[in-house]
């Protein structure tokens, strides 16, 4: 799985230039069309987000928006069925969310 991660706020991008949607166009094109494409999906704006916790005696707590001291936002992920580690990375790599501040972090899916 490719967890894409963006940065929070312009600022965190440190001054590098972005992807375009074009970029992310042609990225989503070339996955879908080297047969490597399982599922994948863009997650809406950050305020749209809600966080749910539950405490040890059961109760539960809702909040608006995620609570984390970060400067990285999930942006969405891609799950990719690729031959091994090394493959990933390059399509990580490949990623447009890999530009201007963002990151790619490769994980395997768990197989129970």
């Amino acid at each position: 799985m490719l967890l894409i991660n963006s940065p929070a706020t312009e600022d965190d991008a440190q001054g590098e230039e972005t992807a375009s949607f074009e970029d992310w166009i042609a990225y989503d094109k070339t996955v879908r069309e080297s047969g490597i494409h399982v599922a994948g999906h863009s997650l809406a704006d950050l305020t749209t987000a809600t966080t749910v916790r539950v405490g040890a005696s059961g109760e539960r707590t809702v909040t608006d928006g995620p609570f984390a001291e970060t400067r990285e936002v999930l942006g969405g992920y891609y799950v990719i069925d690729v031959p091994d580690l090394d493959v990933a990375l390059d399509w990580a790599a490949r990623c447009p969310g890999a530009r201007g501040g963002g990151s790619v972090v490769v994980r395997p899916i768990a197989e129970f």
